[in-house]
């Protein structure tokens, strides 16, 4: 079983990530839950979501899991929550960041030697959308860093869930940031 925990702030758009990427891999025919968990339910305070996907129906239905990747949409909440709780051996961290790998390895010195990617998500979203909705540039390395699925597939078919409730030009937007969020995640 595949295991992924996202961190964010309430509003950067983790449920809506957690949602989305499931809704796309549910067509494949896997089996997949997405779920959040919230503190305070006001814009802005730290929370998680967290997806589980798996080849044969998925009985766990609590919070707790030992993630394969943690992607951590809000930088701050590196230095304030414990990101590495219940990590395995394996799991490797997609992390927001303006630092460059350097610079944020010496930060955070406990995620030295762990496998960690960082990709400017806030600044991508900010380009793309004038505002910080980090969610989709942090599904793009994802994509890049797990392999789960291949980029095209799944770019055609988030169009579908996205074109349910957005105009194309947000649509268009979301393509274009998830594409150069794939190709930029180091």
């Amino acid at each position: 079983m595949l295991e992924i925990r996202w961190h964010s702030r309430a509003g950067q758009g983790a449920v809506t990530g957690a949602k989305g990427l499931a809704d796309v891999i549910a067509g494949t025919g896997k089996e997949v839950q997405a779920f959040a968990f919230y503190g305070s339910a006001k814009r802005g305070a730290a929370m998680t979501a967290y997806n589980r996907i798996d080849e044969s129906p998925i009985l766990n239905h609590e919070k707790f899991m030992n993630p394969d990747y943690i992607l951590v949409i809000d930088p701050g909440l590196v230095y304030i929550t414990d990101i590495c709780a219940n990590e395995k051996d394996s799991t490797k961290y997609i992390i927001t960041t303006h630092l460059s790998k350097e610079e944020f390895l010496k930060s955070k010195p406990e995620l030295k030697g762990k496998e960690v990617y960082i990709l400017d998500c806030i600044g991508l979203s900010l380009e793309a959308f004038g505002k910080s909705i980090p969610n989709a540039p942090m599904l793009g390395a994802f994509l890049k860093i797990s392999g789960a699925l291949e980029l095209d597939f799944f770019l055609e078919s988030f169009k579908k869930v996205l074109g349910k409730k957005l105009p194309q030009k947000i649509i268009d937007a979301n393509m274009e940031v998830i594409r150069k969020a794939y190709n930029e995640v180091k």
